[in-house]
């Protein structure tokens, strides 16, 4: 970003809108490269408290009659020497039209010139009138270097520069990325007022900060997962490619000539288990997940909020990534995008846009994992090679699947009905190997170490709960324990079959939007289930 600013105050450009909540770290940029230049130039600051101070004069020392946002911007057409002039939070007055003629005459006047004019805010608004002559910059978070030099600071106001190793001061910075210098140089001081050093064993505050900085943005969420993907039943296709892509983000994938992935669409029947496998592949790869709220994004407040909400969350994820960026039922947040302008003055077409551009051209360690129920509101943009790596089609799971689905519930709920017969290959091979062949031998292997639920006939279950997503088994089974645990007894299997019986699941009560789902991915998108897929591959 330096670079880039250095090389437009160069080639003349009249006016910079620079995109950044670090008023500080961007100001001294620009000092800098005011001063570096063979022939340098005067730095003044604007803000509407102070008026237009030269850089490094007192405060008091503003220039006459500067106040006022159009008068400052009049003041700086009246001089003729090279000069940068930063205006901080103009955005607040840009919308008036005296500030916009005045800023539209200080461009005409600038041009050919060695002035330029700088807007720093953290929000981007810029009017149309300006739109042609104004070139947007972003701000980057401060890099590796940059933080290592903040906690460098730490350590030496804390007396440990000389104890910690290279390693965990790399694990430290590492730790911190993302975070902005004001807030890295506030959780290195808040992990040695907690723990009275510095170690890589205060990641984990830093980290626990960094969660909350990522919760205060208000549209992002840190998500913490306690379950692995052993956990959710069937899939098994899905778990598969992900497990292959579990290394994709490290060095010995792009030694290996291996591009970034960008990430997988999950469309399927509502409650089948696409938002846990979301959420589970991040602690699958450990990784973060950070959830993205599209409807958070939306801001009414001020024209352009919206599309600098996007904007900032994606600067987030991409400033901590390697990371999982998880966007549930996509279709919801986006299925307004392509005739937006007749109810919201095209917002959402301009956030589709963004979302979409971003997608294709991000080279960034962000891998995107999004949801969506419904394909008919999902724009035809999302489908489009190149925007996600795969899209699966996750469908209602199959009887063995369904079967595997109320093993893990039980397990989860009565652990102790669960027995694993852990039975060695060599006894199994010793015992059948003068009448067996090798596959009887593999399936008498399969079938002495499948799990045995005292009490519980999965294949009836199965069976009594045809048609039913993974989420309607789970809610049988609740609902089967209430009424035990109201009669004071254990639940039994007549209670879940009960339960079951009495639920009419989502398949029969919209046929006709889970067989609309079934025709459009029985062609364009991939299975999740083994079965499925192992049939297309042999149909193939």
């Amino acid at each position: 970003m330096k670079e880039e600013l250095s090389i437009l105050i160069q080639a003349q450009y009249p006016l910079i809108y620079l995109v950044t909540p670090e008023e500080d770290r961007a100001q001294q940029v620009i000092a800098n490269l005011a001063h570096d230049h063979d022939a340098p130039k005067q730095l003044f600051v604007w803000t509407v408290t102070q008026g237009m101070v030269e850089h490094g004069q007192p405060r008091t020392a503003h220039q006459h009659n500067t106040i006022s946002p159009e008068a400052a911007v009049r003041w700086t057409t009246q001089r003729a020497e090279p000069a940068i002039y930063l205006f901080k939070d103009l955005h607040d007055f840009i919308a008036d039209a005296s500030v916009k003629r005045a800023l539209r005459d200080a461009i005409a006047a600038f041009k050919g010139s060695d002035r330029t004019l700088i807007l720093m805010s953290p929000v981007q608004d810029i009017p149309l009138e300006l739109e042609k002559d104004a070139v947007l910059l972003d701000f980057a978070p401060p890099t590796a270097p940059e933080l290592a030099k903040v906690l460098d600071k730490q350590l030496n106001a804390t007396g440990q520069i000389q104890q910690l190793s290279p390693i965990g001061k790399e694990k430290l910075v590492q730790a911190a990325l993302g975070l902005t210098e004001d807030e890295a140089e506030k959780v290195y001081r808040k992990a040695f007022v907690k723990a009275q050093q510095l170690t890589p064993h205060e990641v984990g505050i830093i980290h626990s900060e960094k969660k909350q900085i990522i919760r205060r943005n208000g549209i992002l969420e840190y998500i913490e997962e306690d379950e692995t993907m052993s956990a959710i039943g069937g899939l098994e296709e899905l778990k598969a490619w992900l497990k292959q892509r579990s290394d994709a983000f490290s060095e010995r994938a792009r030694d290996y000539g291996l591009p970034l992935p960008k990430g997988v669409l999950l469309l399927g029947v509502p409650g089948c288990g696409k938002t846990r496998v979301a959420r589970t592949t991040s602690r699958e790869w450990g990784l973060p997940c950070l959830h993205l709220s599209v409807g958070k994004v939306y801001d009414g407040s001020m024209v352009g909020r919206s599309e600098a909400n996007l904007r900032n969350a994606l600067k987030v994820a991409e400033s901590i990534a390697p990371v999982v960026l998880f966007i549930d039922e996509i279709e919801k947040g986006f299925a307004g995008g392509v005739s937006s302008g007749d109810s919201d003055g095209g917002t959402s077409g301009r956030i589709m846009g963004s979302f979409l551009t971003w997608m294709q051209e991000k080279q960034s360690a962000v891998f995107v994992i999004a949801t969506a129920n419904r394909i008919d509101s999902l724009p035809g943009e999302f489908l489009r090679k190149g925007r996600f790596d795969e899209i699966f089609f996750v469908d209602l799971p199959t009887p063995a699947e369904r079967e595997e689905i109320f093993r893990i519930h039980l397990q989860k709920r009565r652990p102790e009905l669960i027995h694993l017969q852990e039975i060695e290959e060599d006894e199994i091979r010793q015992e059948y190997q003068d009448s067996k062949t090798l596959t009887d031998f593999d399936s008498i292997l399969v079938d002495k170490r499948s799990p045995k639920v005292e009490r519980f006939q999965l294949d009836q279950l199965a069976k009594a709960s045809d048609g039913f997503s993974g989420a309607e088994i789970e809610q049988a089974i609740i609902a089967a324990m209430y009424k035990a645990f109201a009669q004071n007894r254990e639940f039994t299997q007549l209670d879940i079959i009960a339960a079951l019986k009495a639920t009419l699941p989502l398949s029969k009560t919209m046929p006709e939007q889970v067989n609309a789902l079934r025709d459009w991915a029985g062609q364009r998108a991939r299975p999740a289930a083994a079965s499925t897929a192992e049939y297309h591959r042999l149909e193939f």
